[in-house]
């Protein structure tokens, strides 16, 4: 099981003193290209690309870390795993689990602003 947080407070405090007002824009975009590296990341799936689905988990896994989500960052690493084996039936299991941990992401992150 992953111990890591589902939010680094510490990282995203930080966010807010180096962004002022420009945080609640920065969580804004972050959430909406979240949602679209999502929607890449099935349709990877559904297209059989492994490679789209490792560089869609790669970029997802950087602004994950970026924002101050490390267990989504995480369970990126391991999706970008997958593409890069070529193992996409293990996909749709690694892709719910981004997914489950994007709702709790979003939902904390919209309780900050």
């Amino acid at each position: 099981m992953n111990d890591k947080p589902h939010l680094d407070e510490e990282a995203l405090a930080e966010l807010k003193d180096v962004m002022e007002d420009e945080f609640d824009l920065l969580i804004q975009t972050y959430l909406n290209d979240s949602r679209s590296r999502i929607e890449t990341l099935r349709q990877a799936l559904a297209d059989n690309e492994p490679d789209l689905f490792a560089r869609a988990a790669h970029s997802f896994k950087g602004s994950s870390i970026n924002i101050g989500a490390p267990r989504l960052g995480d369970i990126c690493v391991e999706a970008e795993q997958v593409g890069k084996a070529g193992a996409l039936e293990q996909g749709p299991a690694v892709l719910a689990r981004i997914e489950a941990e994007f709702r709790e992401v979003q939902a904390r992150l919209r309780s900050l602003s």
